[in-house]
């Protein structure tokens, strides 16, 4: 009976299985269509990597001076740790000098029995002598009295001396807590920055560096950092041959002449984040060691180092005068004369001559 039966027919054959077999390759390909445009996305133009470069730079640059601002703390409170340190280290061998004086008098007043004074009078055959064994005692009661002051004093001193240098050494941790945070915060910023860069061909870098050179050089850029069309300027390098033969400074005292002739010979030397020289700078690194080559010392960081002297305004600058820049004062050069600065740019730009129209003007400081 089995072979008489019909053999059972799929539910999807036939019109209906074409049908839906239809639908289904369709669906894929929808599917597929839409997969690959929702995660295509367009490719920036050089000008658009630029911007995003350029804000990552500030980026950085802004935790650079946080970094700097948490090191010099923690510098500060390590300073003020090892000092209190030693101090209680000098303190406790007075502490246990005084101590051990103390001892010996206690032994040889017990060795000498501590009879009382009348039964020591009773007993004596030489009433002379008693007296003046009783002098020489109550100078030594004196002297064991000053010894027991003196214990004291020690020992009050070190316990301060010690509850100090716990306090600092709190804050010295905190600070060292700070300085990896935003250390981290940095080279997060750097990375994304290289990363970005990475991605951009032999022909788009090529158009980016000449649009780096040219802002430089005069002050213009590549585009406007909203996409459509990459275009760049002449590139115009300002680096030690542009900048460093633009005749006499006029600079209005003999200290602003020296630290403007410091910086010039620190052109063409690298940035790196953090550094003070000789070797390499930060912005604030450079313009603190152009300074101190002067004989004037200033605060590590931009937003201390803006109010270290009197304000001037865009108009009155003078060669020497600290220039800053972006609303976070994240950025600062030193002046030059003719709208131009000395100033450590980013990573991967040497210290170089740009013009100061090449940022946002926060505000200027003249020292010295």
């Amino acid at each position: 009976m089995a072979a008489h039966r019909k053999p059972r027919q799929s539910p999807l054959g036939g019109q209906a299985g074409r049908t839906a077999a239809t639908l289904a390759l369709a669906s894929a390909a929808t599917a597929t269509l839409f997969e690959g445009s929702g995660h295509a996305e367009p490719r920036p133009t050089t000008a658009q990597v630029k911007a995003k470069v350029d804000r990552l730079y500030e980026e950085a640059e802004v935790a650079t001076e946080r970094y700097n601002g948490a090191k010099e703390k923690a510098d500060e409170a390590r300073a003020a740790f090892e000092r209190l340190r030693d101090e209680a280290a000098r303190r406790t061998q007075r502490l246990n000098t005084a101590r051990d004086g103390l001892g010996a008098m206690a032994a040889a007043q017990y060795r000498s029995g501590g009879l009382d004074p009348a039964v020591q009078l009773a007993l004596t055959s030489n009433p002379d002598e008693y007296l003046e064994r009783a002098e020489l005692a109550e100078r030594a009661g004196d002297r064991q009295a000053a010894a027991v002051s003196a214990v004291r004093r020690e020992l009050a001193a070190v316990r301060q001396l010690r509850a100090e240098s716990t306090g600092h050494l709190d804050a010295l941790r905190a600070h060292e807590t700070e300085l990896r945070r935003q250390k981290t915060a940095v080279l997060g910023k750097l990375q994304a920055a290289r990363t970005l860069l990475a991605r951009l061909t032999a022909e788009e870098r090529a158009r980016y560096e000449a649009a780096e050179a040219g802002r430089d050089g005069s002050g213009t850029s590549a585009g406007n950092g909203t996409g459509g069309t990459d275009t760049a300027t002449a590139p115009v390098r300002a680096d030690r041959s542009s900048g460093g033969d633009r005749g006499p400074v006029t600079a209005p005292n003999g200290r602003a002449a020296e630290a403007v002739s410091f910086a010039r010979a620190q052109l063409g030397k690298p940035y790196v984040w953090g550094a003070t020289g000789p070797s390499a700078y930060d912005c604030s690194g450079l313009t603190q060691a152009a300074w101190r080559a002067a004989g004037v010392s200033l605060p590590r960081t931009t937003y201390t180092q803006i109010n270290a002297g009197r304000r001037v305004s865009r108009s009155q600058l003078a060669p020497g005068d600290l220039i800053f820049f972006y609303s976070g004062i994240s950025h600062v050069g030193l002046y030059i004369g003719g709208g131009q600065m000395i100033h450590a740019p980013r990573p991967g730009a040497p210290v170089r001559v740009a013009p100061i129209d090449e940022m946002p003007f926060a505000g200027a400081t003249r020292v010295g």
